[in-house]
């Protein structure tokens, strides 16, 4: 029986004891910046805002809204998935995905984990227990429901008909958009000790490039699910377990032909897609999706720093080091902004152009787990109690 090992991001960047003083009693603990003080140059404005079930609770999610055609479709832990109209965020339907367990019992909790996906008329999602569901959109109804082989932790990725899972064992799966049907399985390999938590795998060309836990970015052909190239861009190192970590959780970016990836303890690393070969790296560990848009690379490392780097070599262009340890989102670019959550309930706004705050609005005091998503002129986040909320500029 294998044996694995799990460690939360969130914990890490909380409450990581240096050295050995986790287990001699040595109080070393990383505290949490306070709250940094704006003056607001705009005032967000909060459109509308509704419970999706009991949301994640204390549990690592990666639950968030997906969007598509005006509407909004979100999700608990526990199994409910609602359509809201993106408008006013009124309920158009609702399902649940839990496990009946008997007449009198309550039922048995689906454990959604994965980030929804919306993709033509259906919306994906996956579960803690290994099992990724297919509802048909207009009505929440079950198009297909299939076991793959470990907890899918990440958002589903629909592409080249096919709903690609990567699992919690190192598998990449890619299932039969219309079937649920596994048509191939790659093994990406696994360290003993790993994050909690796994990529999302980007498209294009017909590949698939994605993150794995021992530190590799692995580029695989669609059609086949074949392995074509892996390289490394994080080494081993350091003294303790936790200095050894070295995952890649964070969904690559590919933009013209050059593959963007971020790995815990490791580096941002630039690839060329066609062969995997390195182009540049720089010391930079993370576990948050980053951002790359118009020449810029927009990431928040493992300590809750915001950068922005050049994407042609990553020189540094500015820091904002003022939300230090405060469990942020990643980021997400609206309306001109740059835009994060915090484990307190907060966004933080700032300016592209030098990180500075612009803007700071309180939401929710269960606090935000995952980014943020765009819809259309909206930028919608859920809070941990399972919120949600539809804010403009």
């Amino acid at each position: 029986m294998e044996l694995r090992k799990y460690l939360l991001p969130g914990l890490i960047s909380v409450t990581l004891l240096s050295g050995c003083s986790l287990f001699s009693g040595e109080e070393d603990v990383v505290k949490m910046a306070p709250l940094p003080k704006v003056e607001n140059q705009f005032t967000p404005q909060e459109v509308w805002s509704t419970s999706v079930g009991d949301g994640v609770g204390d549990f690592y999610s990666n639950l968030h809204p997906a969007w598509l055609d005006n509407t909004v479709f979100a999700a608990d832990r526990f199994g409910i998935v609602k359509a809201l109209d993106a408008t006013n965020g009124k309920e158009k339907w609702k399902v649940d995905l839990s496990e009946k367990t008997g007449f009198f019992s309550k039922n048995r909790s689906a454990l959604l984990s994965g980030g929804l996906t919306a993709e033509g008329d259906r919306v994906y999602v996956g579960s803690e227990r290994g099992q990724v569901y297919a509802l048909n959109s207009s009505d929440g109804s079950l198009a297909w429901q299939t076991k793959v082989a470990g907890e899918a932790l990440s958002r589903p990725v629909v592409s080249d008909g096919l709903v690609l899972v990567h699992t919690s064992n190192g598998m990449l799966q890619g299932l039969d958009q219309s079937s649920g049907a596994i048509k191939w399985s790659v093994n990406l390999d696994m360290p003993a000790l790993s994050l909690r938590g796994e990529s999302a795998p980007a498209v294009a060309f017909g590949g698939a490039i994605v993150g794995g836990d021992s530190g590799r970015v692995s580029a695989v052909i669609l059609n086949q699910g074949q392995l074509i190239w892996q390289q490394r861009i994080s080494q081993i190192s350091g003294a303790t377990e936790i200095d050894r970590l070295n995952d890649v959780d964070t969904t690559p970016v590919i933009v013209n032909g050059v593959v963007y990836a971020l790995a815990y303890n490791g580096d941002l690393t630039a690839l060329d897609l066609r062969s995997g070969q390195i182009l540049w790296k720089r010391e930079i560990g993370g576990v948050k999706d980053l951002i790359v848009d118009a020449g810029r690379i927009y990431l928040v490392d493992q300590d809750d720093r915001v950068i922005a780097l050049n994407a042609d070599g990553g020189v540094a262009i500015w820091r904002q080091s003022d939300l230090l340890h405060r469990n942020l989102t990643s980021p997400v670019l609206y309306n001109g902004y740059l835009v994060v959550g915090d484990s307190e309930g907060y966004l933080h706004w700032m300016n592209t152009t030098d990180g500075r705050f612009v803007a700071q609005q309180k939401l929710d005091s269960s606090g935000f787990q995952t980014e943020p998503v765009v819809a259309s002129d909206k930028l919608l986040i859920q809070s941990k109690d399972g919120e949600v909320y539809a804010i403009t500029r």
